[in-house]
């Protein structure tokens, strides 16, 4: 493809997602799916600038609204061209040249919008939460939050998110998959919290690798991997995953327990654990059993009360932790608001909560930097649950973990730890 192909399917990619309620990343592959043509590089430097303008997307279309030009794919990448990327206005015009592939040639409103908008990216009069891509519904919250970090803070979720890797200690150890790594061209290093992490240069398509179909390595987050060592699950307890999702947390779990005792790995969503499923058997785990749920209340819930070790709520949220890998979600509302879903994390909870044996640990969880979905449901629920009592992490976790400190529950952030946003607190029956 040439610069102005590449350039033309970006905003047609861009118009898909702003005229469809699916996530960018689901919009993305059945657009390339379709277009089989496309090359391996292609796609990639078509997905990078099309991720490029989502994350600055809140931006982009300020200036769109100041100039009085309708937000579309073409008027963004215009706007992103010219304003983030410093384009002149006669290499823009060589581009929109309505030749073969390339866009259709500029139109007179259109070098009339860009005139208007030539200038800086973040001028004065800009508010600062558009600056800094936060949706302003958030705004407060997050500068309740972090004070006079909130600038820095929302700078690190504009990031573009690292490919961090977990080594499966039944396979191999980190320090072979990392030299296996280098052997096929790809740059990695240990992450600096998970005994397990490793962190990739680039991205790789790691699935063609011996070293992914043995199971040696799966795709997640080191802040992901450490949710996964607070639970501390050993050789022979029984487990639960409430909320299992694809499994990613399931499957370090299982990993941690060396295959010994028994992980059930619960979701609402039976096609996604049946996807799971598959990701077990490449591990070589077999510790692991799936069990759909009808809803956080399901019958299972209730016979199987007081019979589980470890209980892990990684519970549905509104994804602000993770800003970085879906910049679509900042401004596109696909799932529930906080008024559903916080509801819904405190009915989670409580019902999982039933699960825990006496002198067993419950970890809540969310990949959500906002404060109403993480301390004050923990609040919420210790107060109505005077059998539960809180466990400050740094003194719950094993000494070959380097937890970065961060009081007693676990909070992590892109600008301070270079992993996605998540938070954890553990929570032990009496």
């Amino acid at each position: 493809m040439t610069p102005a192909a590449r350039i033309q399917a970006t905003i047609e990619l861009i118009d898909e997602m702003l005229g469809q309620p699916r996530p960018a990343d689901t919009i993305m592959s059945a657009y390339f799916r379709a277009r089989k043509y496309i090359g391996s590089k292609d796609r990639s430097a078509v997905a990078s600038a099309t991720y490029r303008a989502l994350r600055r997307f809140l931006r982009l279309a300020w200036h769109l609204e100041c100039a009085n030009a309708r937000q579309t794919g073409r008027n963004l990448i215009l706007a992103e061209l010219l304003l983030a990327e410093k384009m002149s206005f006669s290499a823009i015009a060589e581009i929109f040249s309505g030749t073969q592939y390339a866009p259709a040639k500029l139109r007179e409103d259109e070098q009339y919008f860009l005139t208007r908008i030539a200038g800086e990216f973040e001028p004065v009069d800009m508010p600062q939460e558009i600056k800094l891509e936060c949706p302003p519904e958030y705004a407060e919250k997050l500068r309740a939050v972090y004070g006079d970090q909130f600038e820095n803070e929302l700078r690190g979720m504009m990031t573009e998110a690292p490919l961090d890797l977990r080594a499966n200690p039944r396979v191999i150890t980190r320090d072979v998959a990392i030299a296996e790594l280098k052997q096929h061209g790809i740059t990695a290093a240990p992450t600096p919290y998970s005994p397990f992490g490793i962190r990739v240069t680039g991205r790789p398509h790691l699935p063609t690798l011996d070293l992914f179909k043995r199971g040696g390595i799966e795709i997640q987050d080191e802040g992901s991997q450490l949710i996964a060592h607070l639970v501390g699950a050993r050789p022979g307890e029984q487990v639960v995953d409430f909320c299992a999702g694809a499994g990613g947390k399931t499957l370090a779990i299982a990993a941690q327990m060396e295959n010994k005792g028994r992980v059930v790995a619960c979701d609402v969503l039976d096609k996604r654990l049946a996807r799971s499923r598959m990701r077990f058997t490449r591990a070589g785990l077999d510790n692991i059993q799936t069990r759909p749920l009808t809803n956080e209340n399901d019958k299972w819930v209730k016979r199987s009360a007081r019979q589980f070790d470890r209980v892990l709520v990684d519970a549905p949220c509104s994804g602000a932790g993770v800003w970085r890998r879906n910049p679509d979600a900042r401004w596109k509302h696909l799932g529930p608001g906080l008024d559903e879903l916080l509801p819904l994390q405190a009915n989670i909870l409580k019902s999982a909560a039933r699960l825990v044996k006496p002198g067993g640990r419950l970890v809540y969880a969310t990949c959500s930097i906002l404060p109403d979905e993480n301390q004050l449901q923990v609040e919420k629920f210790l107060a109505e649950h005077p059998d539960f009592q809180l466990l400050p992490v740094q003194k719950a976790t094993s000494a070959d973990i380097n937890l970065p400190d961060t009081g007693d529950y676990m909070a992590l952030s892109p600008a301070r730890h270079q992993t996605d946003g998540f938070f954890a607190s553990i929570l032990e029956r009496k």
